[in-house]
């Protein structure tokens, strides 16, 4: 019988096994935002299609769903129909020999930094490709398993302070936990940091290699987003909904790590005044559109990585829904619906594995404009979904020939896209147009 809760039985395999790294039969085996300005935010405009231009037909997704029946809520929740970029696509290698870099951040001069995940490594890297030696004074990092360095951030005023913020996961007495910290970059041939301040620390603390989340999105009115994990073990993932916990939440905080006034629990006793949604399993992906509104993806169990859009205050489900199963094909959930709790705008069964988000406001690919695109880590692709009314309306696998397990995607000033490979060569790619083929329509 597929329907029912967690068994005391699966808490042990919970305990000792991670959930990503689970064989899944049909997709690949292995599974391991910010200002209106280059990088993870966007025009969301949507591409917004005329009505006779909306996609139709057969999606992109034609492997058979994990959990069949668990059905849609409503139409275009998933296997959106198949889409196709007509413009011609340049990829170009910047740089190489990354050891599973994490993210990426554009300094004022057009320069990256790039985070690596397992090293708690930092570095500066030209357009042209040249790495600076790793940035000194970051604090260590518990790099096994799911931890590390993991988001970078430049700060909205680094032109005057010189701040970049960053997430990790920080060893601690007892376990360990997701951290964001800032400091002043200090440039030149050997970058360092000054000025080190932590000003958020996930609570509470457990012993977990998994599950922390750790994308940062700043808002052009100087608020921080901070996207939590569960941690996976069952100890952490049944607080995802527990108002006096970190886990499974997404925080909002002010630059100094303090508490905005207007986040929905201030005042309450019984809630971390942090918090901003909960209900959430492991948020890898995160971006804002031009209306100023955060946009989630969300790394799910087997079957059920989830598309949402996170309001203040409310409850996005998990563990209680959800479209998934354990990578034992144990069932998670009784329901896909419960009063009280969100539907996700979107979900993927089998799953694409996400990480990285940005939604495109460039004017490289105008075909493009207002299109979100994700990272896919076991799908091997970079995901692209075209939206109409905050509705998923076609959905596109780009660059799966490639093999490669896309952890982060960003648009740079130039409005070229920029990816990170996760793998012991982690590459840093840009994508441009190429020239359209005589008689083809642009």
């Amino acid at each position: 019988m597929r329907h029912g809760l967690v068994t005391p039985f699966l808490a042990a395999f919970l305990l000792s096994a991670t959930p990503e790294a689970q064989a899944q039969t049909s997709r690949p085996p292995t599974r391991q935002e910010g200002n209106l300005a280059p990088g993870r935010g966007g025009d969301s405009q949507q591409s917004v299609p005329r009505q006779g231009d909306i996609p139709s037909g057969a999606p992109v997704e034609t492997a058979p769903p994990n959990v069949p029946e668990f059905k849609p809520a409503f139409p275009q929740q998933t296997r959106a129909p198949a889409v196709k970029t007509r413009t011609p696509i340049v990829v170009t290698e910047v740089a190489s020999g990354f050891n599973k870099p994490w993210a990426i951040a554009f300094l004022p001069d057009g320069r990256f930094l790039v985070t690596e995940k397992p090293t708690g490594s930092l570095f500066i890297v030209t357009a042209a490709g040249k790495k600076s030696p790793p940035v000194t004074g970051l604090p260590k990092v518990d790099g096994r398993g799911q931890g590390g360095l993991l988001d970078v951030e430049v700060g909205p005023d680094y032109a005057k302070s010189g701040l970049i913020y960053w997430t990790y996961y920080e060893p601690r007495e007892g376990g360990n936990g997701l951290a964001v910290a800032r400091a002043r970059l200090v440039d030149g041939p050997k970058p360092r940091i000054e000025g080190l301040q932590i000003i958020f620390r996930m609570q509470p603390t457990l012993k977990s290699t998994l599950h922390a989340g750790g994308r940062l999105v700043f808002t052009p009115d100087g608020k921080l987003f901070v996207t939590l994990g569960e941690r996976s073990i069952l100890q952490g993932r049944v607080q995802a909904q527990d108002l006096k916990s970190d886990f499974g939440k997404i925080v909002r905080i002010l630059p100094d790590g303090s508490i905005p006034q207007d986040n929905p629990f201030v005042g309450r006793k019984d809630a971390r005044p942090e918090i901003w949604s909960s209900g959430h399993r492991n948020v890898l992906a995160a971006a804002l559109d031009a209306q100023q509104r955060l946009w989630v993806v969300e790394m799910g169990p087997r079957g059920g990585d989830e598309l949402n859009r996170p309001e203040p205050g409310k409850d996005y489900g998990w563990p209680t829904i959800g479209y998934g199963e354990e990578y034992s094909g144990e069932p998670i959930h009784k329901t896909t619906q419960a009063a009280g709790m969100e539907q996700p705008v979107y979900y993927w069964d089998p799953v694409i594995s996400p990480s990285g988000l940005t939604i495109y406001s460039g004017a490289l690919f105008p075909e493009w404009k207002g299109n979100f695109f994700i990272g896919g880590l076991s799908s091997q692709a970079l995901v692209r979904l075209v939206l109409k009314d905050d509705r998923v309306v076609g959905e596109e696998r780009l660059l799966t020939e490639r093999n490669a397990r896309i952890r982060e995607v960003v648009q740079g000033p130039d409005g070229a896209l920029y990816l990170l490979t996760d793998d012991s060569n982690g590459r840093l790619w840009k994508l441009t147009p190429g020239a359209t083929p005589p008689g083809r329509a642009p």
